[in-house]
């Protein structure tokens, strides 16, 4: 009786799983654009060999990258499973972090604060996990799904739900701090809103619905704050980087260098003022790599934080310095800026010399 009573409890949580399993999935992201600004100019960059992995360590699909106040390197990558290395300042893997944890499903993008705390996302289970430097969990936020309801929302699938509650996510995808230590996290795949939690977790405000109007987004893809604590929005599908204040109302938006998918403002999380600060967005050769698209993506706009564009740099391809579907950034150092890829397998060190920037046509 225990027996038969315990399998029709399974078969009837199954049935109630079946409207997940066939939901839609997320519409993709919008064919992406060439970039409309004109005559930029183009900043020379090398690729500097940087990554040195012991024997039998390896790296996936790298998502996020990031670096310390003592210029320790993460990665976030998606391999046979999700992992996250740290590499010295000169490169050498040192070790992992966070390993089998429940929140770690399907990496998305790792950041590091003004503490030198590691924040990861993970779009796989609806989770933020904060560790310490020294790899200890000091908070969570979000909830991974239970397993039943997770039949049919596997790691990187799921339809658009845009539920916007206060303590749950639809795939997130990245974090940001301002100098407060507030928390602000772009969500995402299934929602498509910016959220804002104080430093101890706690929810604050919300904002955003899914659209192209003010206050809309479409795939929030990406997200970073400057010292004055303005946001800045990688609203991807609707090419487009958002600049919202620090009480999350709208101030303007920049939409003439492409579908930025990864944005990072340098000069580090604080807490000394970083002075002249920049803005970075890449027009990543989507990750599907279409040969089509491959002749206007994959570049890197550097700008002003009011939009005014300094220059370019990058190509899409596989060589060394050019980029397969960069996703996150990071640029701490305004002239040395570290890239994660999803199709090339590999992240890179990118030295950039502005002081020789050449005109370009396009």
């Amino acid at each position: 009786m225990k027996r038969g009573l315990t399998l029709s409890l399974t078969l009837a949580a199954l049935v109630g799983a079946l409207p997940l399993v066939f939901a839609p999935l997320s519409p993709p992201v919008l064919a992406q654009r060439k970039a409309t600004s004109t005559d930029v100019p183009v900043i020379p960059h090398e690729a500097v060999p940087f990554f040195k992995n012991t024997p039998g360590i390896y790296t996936g699909e790298n998502m996020g990258i990031a670096t310390n106040s003592k210029g320790n390197v993460y990665v976030y990558h998606r391999a046979n499973e999700t992992r996250l290395f740290e590499y010295s300042p000169q490169g050498v893997f040192t070790r992992e972090i966070g390993a089998n944890n429940y929140g770690f499903a399907f990496a998305h993008s790792v950041r590091v604060d003004a503490q030198d705390n590691i924040w990861a996302v993970d779009e796989g289970t609806d989770m933020i996990i904060k560790f310490s430097p020294a790899g200890k969990v000091l908070m969570t936020i979000g909830r991974r799904w239970d397993p039943v309801e997770m039949l049919g929302n596997m790691p990187g699938s799921g339809a658009f739900h845009g539920r916007n509650l206060k303590n749950r996510f639809g795939r997130q995808t990245d974090v940001a701090f301002d100098q407060q230590g507030n928390i602000f996290v772009s969500d995402g795949y299934s929602d498509a809103r910016v959220v804002k939690f104080d430093k101890n977790g706690r929810f604050v405000k919300a904002v955003g619905t899914r659209g192209n109007g003010e206050n809309q987004f479409s795939t929030p893809h990406s997200i970073a704050s400057d010292f004055q604590g303005n946001v800045y929005v990688g609203d991807r599908g609707n090419a487009r980087v958002v600049v919202l204040d620090n009480d999350l109302n709208w101030k303007t938006t920049f939409t003439n260098v492409g579908n930025p998918w990864a944005v990072c403002v340098s000069g580090g999380p604080g807490p000394k003022n970083p002075g002249k600060q920049y803005l970075y967005s890449s027009n990543s050769w989507p990750d599907s790599a279409p040969a089509h698209s491959a002749a206007f993506t994959g570049e890197v706009y550097k700008m002003e934080l009011d939009g005014t564009i300094v220059g370019k740099f990058g190509r899409a391809g596989k060589a060394p310095g050019e980029f397969a579907t960069i996703h996150q950034m990071d640029c701490r150092d305004p002239d040395v800026i570290y890239i994660a890829e999803i199709n090339n397998w590999r992240s890179q060190k990118i030295v950039l010399k502005p002081r020789t920037a050449t005109a370009s046509g396009n």
